[in-house]
């Protein structure tokens, strides 16, 4: 991956204001515009997770322009438990996913819910932030 410009969509505690590394996001990267995703957002606990699919809900989010990926991304990677140090098989996955905007479509990182979803609630709507509160 070089240093041009990527995108990255954020729809759980990566949006959450008091969040260390949702601020470090804010540092280094852009705002584009709201978004989302074909999917089903769960609650995991203390956090969502997202799984891609065309199951016809949506999961809604944030998408960033991250001008240095190189550094930026292995430290979000890191966060999201997927680091090469962190054992197999990871909570999360990092995809190439097309999200929606009022402008139309884009592909963007988005991090992948991993694990299997059995007992785990649904949050309805897909908003992690409306569901949560915060």
């Amino acid at each position: 991956m070089n240093d041009n410009a990527c995108l990255l969509f954020v729809y759980g505690t990566l949006l959450v204001k008091h969040n260390q590394f949702a601020a470090y996001l804010q540092r280094h990267c852009t705002f584009i515009s709201k978004g989302r995703t074909r999917g089903t957002l769960y609650d995991v606990g203390e956090y969502p997770g997202a799984i891609i699919d065309d199951s016809g809900g949506y999961v809604y989010g944030s998408i960033y322009s991250i001008y240095k990926p190189d550094e930026v991304l292995p430290i979000l990677d890191e966060y999201e438990g997927i680091s090469p140090n962190d054992l197999q098989p990871h909570e999360y996955v990092r995809l190439l996913t097309p999200v929606e905007t009022d402008s139309g479509l884009t592909n963007c990182w988005v991090y992948a819910y991993n694990w299997p979803v059995d007992g785990l609630k649904i949050i309805d709507g897909g908003d992690y932030l409306g569901y949560k509160a915060f």
